[in-house]
């Protein structure tokens, strides 16, 4: 069983390979746009809105899938951006953060 301070750093070596995944995936005009500190925080709100949402409780279908839909995945972390104070972005820009995000998320699972 590996130590807290393991986990930890196991983690967070997780989350940087998961931010730099989302900044490769940008599209150029949006690479420039977000810098990492604004990508660590939608992955934050991301998974916010995974717990928040139900869509973790949701069944999923025959082959193992559940539906999320992006764009409202987008939508939640523009409104919590903009409650929060971290700034005002599109629904359009987030939605390609959002679907590197589960792209990351699909090819990492075990």
């Amino acid at each position: 069983m590996a130590s807290l301070d393991e986990e930890l750093r196991l983690d967070a070596e997780e989350n940087a390979r998961e931010a730099k995944y989302i900044m490769d995936s940008l599209p150029a005009d949006l690479k420039d746009k977000f810098d990492i500190d604004e990508i660590y925080y939608f992955m934050d709100a991301i998974l916010d809105y995974y717990f928040t949402s139900g869509v973790l409780d949701a069944q999923p279908d025959d082959e193992g899938f559940v539906d999320i839909d992006i764009q409202k995945v987008a939508d939640y972390v523009c409104g919590k951006a903009s409650e929060e104070g971290r700034g005002t972005y599109s629904p359009d820009e987030l939605f390609f953060v959002a679907q590197a995000d589960m792209d990351f998320q699909e090819q990492n699972l075990e």
